[in-house]
Formats: structure tokens, sequence, C-alpha cells
């Protein structure tokens, strides 16, 4: 037995224990944060570099490309989704072939995509970036930053299918060693390249979009020679690349799952979009004060999408080792530490938010709006982090529409509408008072759901239930 392969037996036996489920999923929790806070760490340098060093503009073109971006691999995000859930469950029911297969099916049908998608967002830049209504200033900025982004896309895809695919097997720690790297390689590349050091041209915001990059291209192509030489599950097969054929039922069941999600995260990516573009309109000092503002917010919704994710990775392989009588203690657990571990850094926030936010920013002006925009959304997140758990440990069991459809209702019924009117009636401050209404009334729906109607289900390894209907 090679050592990875030691490391995810050891998990899925702390699993099918009888001591309390939150020591494992805590365990599994710490280096999965500290992954995504890594990615926002690296985020944030270059937002650092390009509000100190390159000006209000810079920041306000990255701030308004993201959307666009995260609108591009929307689809990938929800597919990614439906894997974990797919492999959680062959993992946990010991199911090896199908894990492989689902991988296979997996990776292929993504890369495709990110060929597609990665065509769209190159021949319609200028079309995408204008619907986010950037500053006329910052635009010719925002297309070369963009273009670097979008040509990646097929790589990011692939990157982003395999950290998914070792946390789908209870390996948090892998993705986190390997995102150590990329982080490192992309904020020591970052200045060189966008100030033109070590003899190096002086690329400016295209130098912080290649830096990403490379980065990725290297840590992935360690990952893979890492993967391959431990002989860990998830190596990568030189099978997977002789042809494009790819599992249909596998792909029938990622696309059942998927789909919602990659849905969700489409009207999610278009609300983000819709919400930046009312605040672009109030000229860039908004646009770099709100995109300040989302660095921040990035790190404080950390435990919330951490959790939302180890749920459904912890549900789904509970389900695949048919203990769902543990589901409703993974459940408590995941809450209770959303509201301790985000509790608190929330309150970090609010005390240290002035020298947080002068990273970003320069001008007084700007830094006293981002600091007010903050203070009135940053607490809110602990009421998103229990809405997104409760969507995650009913995902585990395939169970995808409802809470997808309450998400869209909560986003496009309730925050859009409002941040548009009040936007209107009460200015740059209106669209902020959105965010807390919309988390509140999604939470409350997916309790509802999730009480009288889900926790009630008998719910089964979908491999079987697939092969069941179709015989």
């Amino acid at each position: 037995m090679s050592k990875q392969e030691k490391i995810t037996k050891t998990h899925s036996d702390i699993l099918s224990s009888g001591q309390a489920i939150w020591k494992p999923l805590l365990i599994f929790l710490i280096p999965m944060i500290l992954s995504n806070a890594l990615q926002s760490f690296g985020s944030t340098v270059g937002m650092i570099i390009m509000g100190q060093g390159l000006g209000e503009n810079s920041l306000a073109a990255a701030s308004s490309v993201m959307p666009v971006l995260f609108f591009l691999i929307s689809l990938v995000i929800g597919l990614g989704s439906a894997s974990s859930v797919l492999i959680g469950q062959a993992y946990g029911g010991g199911q090896t072939a199908r894990l492989k297969e689902t991988v296979n099916t997996s990776l292929k049908f993504s890369f495709l995509l990110g060929i597609v998608l990665a065509a769209l967002g190159l021949l319609f830049t200028h079309e995408l970036l204008q619907v986010v209504k950037i500053p006329p200033s910052a635009m010719p900025q925002a297309v070369d930053y963009a273009q670097i982004l979008f040509a990646s896309l097929p790589i990011q895809f692939i990157y982003i299918c395999y950290t998914t695919f070792l946390r789908g097997t209870g390996d948090s720690k892998t993705p986190f060693y390997f995102l150590v790297i990329s982080t490192i390689l992309s904020i020591v590349l970052s200045p060189i390249l966008a100030f033109g050091w070590l003899g190096m041209p002086k690329l400016a915001i295209q130098g912080i979009a290649l830096a990403n990059v490379i980065a990725i291209v290297i840590s992935m192509t360690i990952l893979f020679i890492y993967l391959y030489k431990t002989k860990h599950i998830l190596a990568l097969s030189p099978s997977y690349l002789k042809n494009l054929k790819m599992d249909r039922q596998i792909l029938k069941l990622m696309i059942k799952i998927g789909i919602p999600t990659s849905i969700q995260m489409v009207f999610v990516s278009l609300s983000v979009i819709a919400v930046i573009s009312f605040v672009n309109q109030y000229g860039a000092q908004a646009a770099a004060a709100y995109g300040a503002m989302v660095q921040i917010i990035s790190y404080v919704q950390l435990p919330a999408l951490s959790l939302g994710m180890a749920t459904g990775i912890f549900g789904s392989q509970l389900i695949g080792a048919d203990q769902p009588h543990r589901l409703k203690d993974l459940l408590r657990s995941a809450v209770w530490m959303n509201y301790l571990m985000g509790g608190l850094l929330v309150t970090l926030i609010y005390i240290f938010s002035r020298p947080i936010l002068s990273l970003f920013l320069v001008g007084t002006n700007t830094l006293d709006l981002a600091q007010s925009m903050l203070f009135l959304v940053v607490w809110a997140y602990l009421i998103f982090g229990h809405s997104t758990i409760l969507a995650g440990m009913m995902r585990a069991s395939g169970t995808v529409l409802w809470p997808t459809l309450i998400g869209i209702v909560s986003i496009w019924c309730v925050q859009v509408p409002l941040a548009y009117f009040l936007s209107h009636s009460v200015g740059l401050k209106g669209i902020l008072y959105a965010y807390p209404i919309a988390f509140t009334v999604s939470v409350l729906s997916q309790y509802m759901y999730y009480h009288f109607f889900w926790r009630n289900k008998s719910h089964q390894n979908l491999f079987e239930n697939n092969v069941s209907s179709s015989s």
C-alpha cells in the first residue's frame, strides 16, 4: 500500500469509528481553510501591487475582471462539486474502479469545456467587460488582464478538478502543500513581471496575470509527478490521454448533479457582475473601495466555504459507507464551527479593518469609503456560512435542485433587486444593505427544506441507485 493510500485509508477509518465526528472534520478542515486562505493571499498580493504600485485604475480593472472570470469558470465549479460527491461516495463504498473512471471522465469533460470557454472569452473580451460597466479609464488594463486569464482556462480547470478529486478522497493536505508552491511562485513572480525587475520586461497588470498562470502550470506539473511517484490512487493514468472516451453513466450523473450547481454558480457570477456594475456607476474610487472590501470578504468567508465543501465531502463518504445516521452529527458540528471560527474572524476584521484596508488603498477618502462598506456586510457572512453548510449537506446525497433554486431565488429575487433599488434611493451604501437580507432569506429557506423534507428521506449511494433505476 502506498503512502497516499494509507493516508486516505486512515481518514476512512476515522469516519467509520465511533468517535465524535467534529474531530476528523476539524483535521480535514484546517488544511482546506489554509488552502483557500493561500488562494486569497495570492490574489491579495496581486491587488496590493496593483493598488500601491500601478494605481487605482489597475485595481478597479482587476476587480471588474474577476466576476467575469468567475462567470466563465462557474460551469466547472458545478462539475467539480458533482465529482467530489461521486468520488466521495465511490471512495466511502470502496469502489476504486468507479473512482478512477470518475476522474477520467471529469478531467476530459472539464478540459474540453475549458477550451470552449477560453475561445469565447478571447473572442468576446470587450463585450464581456462592457457588461460590468468598467470605468473608461480602466478598460485598456482590464482587457490586457482578462485575455491572459481567459487563455489559461483549460489549465485552470484541470488544476481545479484535481484539487477537488483529492479532497473527495479525504486528502486535504496534498492540495494545500502544492498550493503553497503556486502561491509562493505567484508572489515572487508578480512584482518581477509587473515592474520589470531582474532584467525582465515591464508588463504592468499583464505581468500579474502571467505570474498567476506560470505558478499554476509549474505547481500542477510537480503535483502530477508527485502523484505518479507515490503511486497515488489518483495518479494521472496514461490511458486517460489515449482517447476522448468517457463513461456515459458517470457523465450522466455528473451532469445531473453538477448542472444545477453550475447554473447556480452562473447566477451567482451574474449577480456579482450586476452588483459591481451598480458600484462602477459611482466611479473608479468606488470601484477601488469595493475591490478592497471584496478582498477582505474573501478571507472572512473562508470558514463558511470550507465547511460547506467539507460537509458535502464527509456527507458523501458517510452515505457511501452506509452510515447516513451520522449526518445529523456532521451538520451540528459544522454549524457550531462556522459560528465559532467565523465569529472570531469577523471580530478581528472589525478591530483591524483600517490597517488591513491600507494595504490596498492610498487615498484617505477611498479608505474611509471602503471601511464603511466593509462594516455593513462583514458580519452577515456568519449567516452565509450557515446556509452554505445546509446546502452542502443536502448535495452530499445528490439533492441539488431545491438547494440550487433557493440559492438563485435569494440572489435574484432578493439581493440584486434590493441592491438596485437601494442604490437609487439610499446611494452607494444601499447596495451593501441587500447582502444580509438575502443571506437571511437563504438560510431560513434552506433550513425549512432540510427540516421538513430532506432529513426524512432515505439517502443511498448514487451509483447503486443509478444501476437499480437502469436495470
